[in-house]
């Protein structure tokens, strides 16, 4: 089995800076595989809040995840400053596809990548909708543009 590629910072639009916990730790003395899902789902509902006016309390519309997957690459721990990387590889009529990699504080390789999906919903009725203009608009602007190497997601 081939080795994925490894994303670096030119490959995301998005950064926002995430506190490793202790409690991130596994007995293997990393961060546990399972936590990087956790800082994924932080980086595109924050986006979403802070570019795209998503109301998470009482908003119509709420994204649900459907899918998400990573790749490994090297080992973080407890405590050290990192960073998520956030882009939208496919935006559909009703899910986006985000592209999201985690970084060193500073560093220029991910440490982990992957994809992460979001069907919007809306919340009364269980249905998905179509993405509200204000959040497509808002990732639109992260948007992978044709041509653009997204093959590390």
């Amino acid at each position: 089995m081939s080795k994925p590629a490894v994303p670096t910072r030119a490959d995301y639009r998005v950064f926002y800076p995430i506190s490793t916990r202790w409690s991130d730790n596994d007995i293997y003395g990393h961060v546990n595989n399972v936590t990087y899902y956790s800082y994924f789902d932080t980086a595109a509902n924050r986006y979403l809040i802070e570019e795209g006016g998503l109301d998470i309390a009482d908003g119509r519309v709420v994204g649900y995840v459907v899918s998400s997957g990573c790749a490994y690459h090297a080992p973080i721990t407890y405590p050290e400053p990192i960073e998520a990387g956030l882009r939208v590889d496919r935006l559909g009529n009703s899910s986006v596809q985000y592209g999201i990699a985690i970084f060193r504080a500073g560093g220029q390789e991910a440490v982990a990548h992957g994809h992460f999906i979001h069907v919007f919903v809306e919340r009364e009725h269980d249905r998905s909708v179509p993405i509200p203009a204000n959040l497509r608009t808002a990732l639109a602007r992260i948007q992978l543009q044709s041509g653009e190497n997204s093959s590390s997601s």
